[in-house]
């Protein structure tokens, strides 16, 4: 059944990869490089997603915003809810609620996603950890060009004694809004972490968006995104993560601070976190 699933979904990513368009990525609501586990059945991981824009997209005189219909992203504050729960062992469905604020703006819904994901189970005895998600929702047009989205995520992550490494070679697509008839959209991220110690690991993100795949877009217009980030690993029923970064292209804003705050909820009572494999 596994596998049946795994092949209908990568038809499907082909297909839409193959015909038809882009939209922006995570948007710096969701700044998180993906691993390959799922949360367990019967439980389920609520994640709390901080991110503030120190230096931003800013107002321009007149009325260009007003215009454009988007709100710039200087000072924004972004406030992202990520509801997962466990469906089997090799699978699982999150649910997204976007809010974003700013001064004289207040707190503001932006939109909501659904991401089911399936995985590789641990019984395939894998060299790395694979799983492919597909996230589809909704944004205001005040905040995303485009308003119906898709993106398609495969996941491959390893750990390596302390070292931990992690690509998502993320694909988008819009259904609605101005990427409508760009191609698609590679939007790879990836991640490099160490284990000091039992409690901290640290290590640095790399989040981008190249524009259409085969029409990238210049450099200077790309977006590149650089965080130095910390994990705490305080307790398997708890995520931290932490980091500041830095967008080194015009396309990208200047400054971000984020943070991830996550708790595991276990129904079954068995230890949090845990991933069995497929028997």
């Amino acid at each position: 059944m596994l596998k049946t699933m795994l092949r209908i979904l990568l038809g499907f990513s082909c297909w839409i990869c193959f015909s038809a368009a882009s939209a922006v990525a995570q948007n710096n609501y969701e700044i998180q490089v993906y691993g390959s586990d799922t949360v367990a059945p019967q439980s389920t991981m609520v994640e709390l997603h901080s991110n503030f824009t120190v230096q931003g997209t800013k107002p321009l005189p007149g009325s260009v915003y007003a215009a454009d219909r988007m709100f710039p992203t200087n000072h924004a504050e972004h406030e992202t809810v990520e509801i997962t729960n466990g469906i089997n062992r090799w699978s699982e469905v999150g649910f997204y609620i976007f809010t974003a604020e700013r001064s004289g703006q207040g707190v503001q819904w932006v939109g909501d996603h659904i991401r089911p994901r399936v995985r590789a189970p641990d019984s395939w005895h894998w060299p790395v950890g694979v799983s492919l998600s597909l996230e589809f929702g909704y944004q205001r047009r005040v905040f995303s060009t485009d308003t119906w989205t898709l993106e398609i995520r495969p996941i491959i992550d390893k750990q390596k004694g302390r070292w931990y490494m992690a690509f998502n070679p993320a694909m988008d697509r819009s259904f609605h809004g101005e990427s409508v008839n760009q191609g698609v959209t590679f939007a790879p991220a990836a991640k490099v972490s160490y284990d000091f110690n039992r409690v901290v690991s640290g290590g640095l993100e790399y989040y981008a968006d190249y524009g259409t795949i085969f029409n990238p877009d210049t450099l200077h217009n790309q977006q590149q995104q650089f965080f130095p980030a910390i994990d705490l690993n305080v307790s398997p029923e708890w995520e931290i993560n932490f980091g500041a970064g830095i967008g080194p292209t015009a396309g990208t804003d200047r400054w971000i601070v984020k943070g991830i705050l996550g708790r595991h909820f276990d129904w079954k009572h068995r230890r949090a976190g845990s991933s069995d494999s497929m028997q």
